[in-house]
């Protein structure tokens, strides 16, 4: 049993490892050429009134995604509590600060021990959730090109002319290294597809494919699709606000508008897709950048801009952080609890 578990182990151990690497490479990246000090001036001043207002939208999108999950369950014939629901989803977002997107499946494993649902079936549902939010995304990314589309050109024209200023001979030959690493890593999976399918993982992910499946399709059997349209546009709307309000925390910021709002929610989200852990660094570089943009866009200093984005990340993300924090911590007794409850009823 114990030559079985080291293998896992080193796996989650790599993969941890990998996770925080790739963090601290972007946070590197974010404070590269940046002076703290100053940094920790804007936290000084910062109004952190709108910060508190701004969590309590984080967590009621927590809430709202709790009760659009139960519909998605729906048409499975599973009735579960949101209560339930919800403690599992903030469980999920607990483990992700570990391994990314390892929240996905532990929530599927936590829901199945206090409601017994399957775990391939309500991971078929996370899964369509995640299609269902990329969606919304692309909702607020063509909101942001139609309002703020001035801030991308401004800021592509400032970086193209970045570039032109520092670019060397050895940035093409590294690039060309890149793309020739990448290229021979595609060729060699293509070459052994027929042998990495021998793998028993890949039996194992054929096996957990039909209830995937069934996961994925539930949304064309919703019983309530106007009510599962209300919670994902209540859901995307608590994230802008999320977002938004922090804006008002910090002096330089609290002139944005509406439109603004979209772009930072945008930028910011792109910074969480990145496999870093908890977003870290990810999220702080891609917020600089963007509020250098919005700096541009408005004939402000970019260094400025990429002073107050980097201040504005660090007090979103500690936000995000606690909420995570807290609501996941508070997850585990509450789970804990439930999955007794369900232990009791099934022996009566």
């Amino acid at each position: 049993m114990e030559q079985t578990k080291k293998p896992n182990s080193l796996k989650t151990f790599l993969t941890i490892a990998i996770s925080l690497a790739i963090a601290a490479f972007f946070m590197w990246l974010a404070l590269k050429g940046m002076e703290f000090k100053k940094i920790a001036g804007y936290f000084a001043k910062a109004n952190y009134l709108w910060v508190f207002v701004a969590s309590i939208f984080g967590v009621l999108a927590y809430w709202f995604r709790a009760i659009r999950w139960n519909l998605l369950l729906e048409p499975m014939g599973y009735q579960i509590s949101n209560s339930n629901s919800f403690w599992t989803i903030s469980f999920g977002y607990l483990m992700n600060l570990t391994i990314p997107r390892s929240g996905e499946l532990a929530r599927a494993t936590a829901l199945f021990g206090v409601e017994k649902v399957p775990v391939e079936k309500s991971f078929g549902t996370i899964i369509l959730e995640r299609v269902v939010d990329l969606i919304c995304m692309v909702g607020f990314l063509g909101l942001t090109l139609i309002f703020k589309y001035k801030a991308f050109i401004a800021f592509y024209s400032y970086m193209t002319e970045e570039k032109g200023k520092t670019e060397t001979s050895g940035s093409n030959s590294n690039l060309y290294l890149f793309l020739g690493i990448f290229i021979a890593f595609v060729i060699l999976l293509f070459i052994f597809r027929k042998k990495l399918e021998q793998f028993a993982i890949y039996q194992k992910v054929l096996h957990l494919g039909k209830g995937i499946f069934h996961g994925l399709t539930s949304i064309f059997k919703l019983k309530q699709k106007g009510k599962f349209l209300f919670y994902s546009i209540a859901i995307w709307a608590c994230y802008y606000f999320a977002a938004y309000l922090v804006c008002f925390a910090l002096p330089e910021t609290s002139n944005f508008t509406f439109a603004d709002g979209f772009f930072i929610i945008v930028v910011g989200t792109l910074g969480m897709m990145v496999p870093a852990s908890g977003g870290i660094g990810a999220f702080h570089l891609a917020l600089k950048f963007g509020i250098m943009a919005l700096f541009l866009s408005q004939g402000k200093d970019p260094a400025e801009g990429g002073e107050v984005g980097l201040s504005y990340a660090f007090i979103s993300h500690t936000m995000q952080l606690v909420i995570m924090l807290v609501m996941g911590a508070i997850s585990i007794p509450m789970l804990a609890k439930a999955r007794n409850a369900a232990v009791k009823n099934q022996k009566i």
